[in-house]
């Protein structure tokens, strides 16, 4: 990270100083210096992102239910991305447009479970006439529990295959 007192050339030749100790044969071919202005650039578009994102599955919500199975879903399934960044925040966790991606994946994924959900509800109501709102949805939950148990089951099996043995780059995605 950036020092205080450091100029960045200072900072250069301290890092390549400590290569340098470790293999004499390391050479400096260009330097980068990454400072708090590409993290607002993150932060702001990470933002926007999750702000578009869930204004498209609101919209397409509403569309293939009703206005107010859109809006369901995205308090019901913002719980996970707010869960989510606040791990990454109290454990300090690095924060990139990997875990970015990673967090966008898992909204699609929860609003799916919701989509699939929503559909039973719309077949119960009128297949069940008989039963009040409240059993609706519980019919409608309870019908779709053993795919999601699989589906989330297959899923965890792929998202620790990529924590374990993904390597750095995928380390925070899979987390």
């Amino acid at each position: 990270p950036v020092q205080k007192g450091v100029t960045s050339a200072q900072q250069s030749e301290q890092v390549l100083g400590a290569l340098k100790a470790a293999d004499p044969e390391v050479t400096l071919r260009r330097t980068e210096f990454v400072g708090p202005q590409v993290g607002e650039e993150l932060v702001h578009g990470g933002l926007m992102a999750l702000g578009v994102v869930v204004l498209g599955i609101v919209i397409y919500l509403a569309f293939r239910f009703e206005w107010k199975f859109g809006v369901a879903a995205v308090i019901a399934n913002l719980h996970d991305v707010v869960i989510i960044l606040g791990f990454f925040a109290f454990f300090q966790w690095e924060f990139s447009l990997a875990v970015l991606a990673g967090v966008l994946a898992v909204l699609g994924y929860s609003v799916n479970e919701s989509v699939v959900i929503f559909d039973r509800i719309r077949e119960a109501f009128r297949k069940y006439r008989k039963m009040n709102t409240h059993e609706v949805i519980d019919h409608a939950i309870t019908s779709t529990m053993s795919r999601t148990i699989i589906t989330h089951a297959s899923t965890e099996a792929v998202v620790l295959s990529m924590f374990f043995f993904g390597g750095p780059s995928l380390h925070y995605f899979a987390l």
